[in-house]
């Protein structure tokens, strides 16, 4: 049976259910929100694309192209084209063919005119030592090469009769290789494409980059423990008094690095401040003056003062909300004054603990002046190497690979770092 309302018309004053909502110019209200999202979100992307493109060009774009040229690198294929090509066919059993041996002798006048033969050269000498100067010679005497080209180029300098050498060289033919990650590892390809361990007096870099994670794990421990203290104090005291011994702790940022780390060895030196001091107190005796200076002694004092600032400030900063009632409530109940501490105030602590560890440790990792200044050669951390490749020897494609790893060994320490403490708490202010 049909009732009244079944056949009831909307009239003044109502709605009808099923029309839909529209905004003041009749455009449906989902439509209308939709493009106010819109409009929103584009508002909100112009804004923040300067900084996005000033990250992209200063950060993103140069660690892809470090990443790219530590296992790129085209340098041999380009500049001895025949001989890339001719080397794809040698099994590596024996010495190559008369047709390699043809192709490097054409590839190596074409060098000689251009002038590129010291590219391949300093590229080869990289995997292969010693082996720059048979280039260097066999491109001046390319023009009186006769076949058979294998003959001449031995007669020439027995290197090329070494089947080591072309094995070498057949691994810097390809354009993308693994040889530059294995040397960071302390590792090669023999002649039989085997990977092995490199001799041992040329195993330093698994060892660097051990001992650069161990001073980073000791600096972020000194910080840690000098700094917990001092933010301590400083939230505790009355706002007036605790910004006034604030600008003491500031006070390094206003001084030049470089300025800082001189003083530390004028300092530590063993006719420096110190040594004098323990003398002239007859704690030591003038021939046994302490050597704090050049070594791994030397690299953690004078890092652990100039990044001491940067565990202070986050502690600082979260210590500082912490209402002091927490441990009073905590004594009123019977809690000793460590119990209290302990248990009440160090877990409200941890945000900036974490904030403080992980900004002192990954500064700590990729420091490089100071190490290069006071550390001395039991000092010096992989930064130190990867400038030393990237100035002096010009391997930047080894310096490259060295930064990858570094760069994944922070990635990986992060990675535990969020797993274990959580990066959600992590509090700079």
């Amino acid at each position: 049976m049909a009732t009244v309302s079944d056949h009831m018309t909307p009239g003044i004053g109502q709605v009808a259910v099923d029309a839909p909502l529209t905004a003041a110019d009749g455009t449906p209200l989902r439509k209308k929100l939709a493009q106010a999202n819109r409009r929103a979100r584009l508002r909100a992307t112009l804004l923040v694309a300067p900084l996005l493109l000033f990250v992209l060009i200063t950060f993103i774009v140069p660690i892809g192209q470090m990443l790219v040229r530590s296992f790129h690198e085209p340098t041999f294929s380009e500049v001895l084209p025949r001989t890339t090509e001719a080397l794809k066919q040698w099994d590596g059993a024996d010495l190559p063919d008369e047709a390699v041996f043809a192709a490097f002798a054409d590839d190596l006048k074409d060098a000689k005119e251009n002038r590129t033969i010291g590219q391949v050269a300093t590229r080869v000498n990289y995997a292969y030592a010693g082996s720059r100067s048979a280039f260097t010679s066999a491109a001046r005497k390319s023009t009186g090469f006769e076949a058979p080209y294998k003959e001449a180029l031995i007669a020439a300098d027995d290197v090329w009769g070494e089947r080591d050498l072309w094995a070498v060289m057949k691994r810097a033919s390809k354009s993308y290789t693994p040889e530059f990650y294995l040397a960071a590892v302390d590792r090669t390809t023999d002649v039989d494409g085997n990977i092995v361990m490199v001799d041992d007096f040329r195993q330093i870099y698994v060892k660097i980059l051990l001992r650069t994670l161990y001073l980073a794990g000791v600096i972020t421990g000194l910080c840690l423990l000098l700094g917990y203290p001092v933010a301590f104090l400083l939230a505790s005291l009355p706002t007036r008094t605790s910004n006034l011994l604030m600008i003491l702790v500031l006070l390094p940022f206003w001084t030049s690095l470089l300025v800082r780390t001189t003083a530390w060895i004028a300092l530590l030196q063993s006719q420096g401040i110190i040594n004098d001091v323990l003398v002239a107190m007859w704690l030591i005796d003038d021939d046994s003056r302490l050597q704090m200076i050049y070594n791994q002694t030397g690299t953690i004092i004078a890092m652990t003062h100039i990044l001491l600032p940067f565990s202070i400030l986050p502690l600082f900063s979260v210590m500082k909300t912490i209402p002091p009632t927490y441990m009073r409530a905590a004594r009123s109940l019977g809690a000793t004054p460590w119990t209290a501490f302990w248990k009440i105030y160090v877990p409200q602590t941890v945000p900036g603990i974490a904030a403080g560890v992980l900004l002192v440790f990954i500064l700590a990792v990729g420091y490089y002046i100071t190490p290069a200044l006071v550390g001395g050669q039991d000092g010096q951390l992989i930064s130190n190497f990867i400038a030393l490749h990237m100035q002096k020897t010009l391997n930047w494609s080894m310096a490259a690979a060295l930064g990858g790893i570094l760069l994944a060994t922070i990635m990986v320490l992060y990675w535990l770092f969020n797993k274990i403490v959580g990066i959600d708490r992590l509090k700079l202010g």
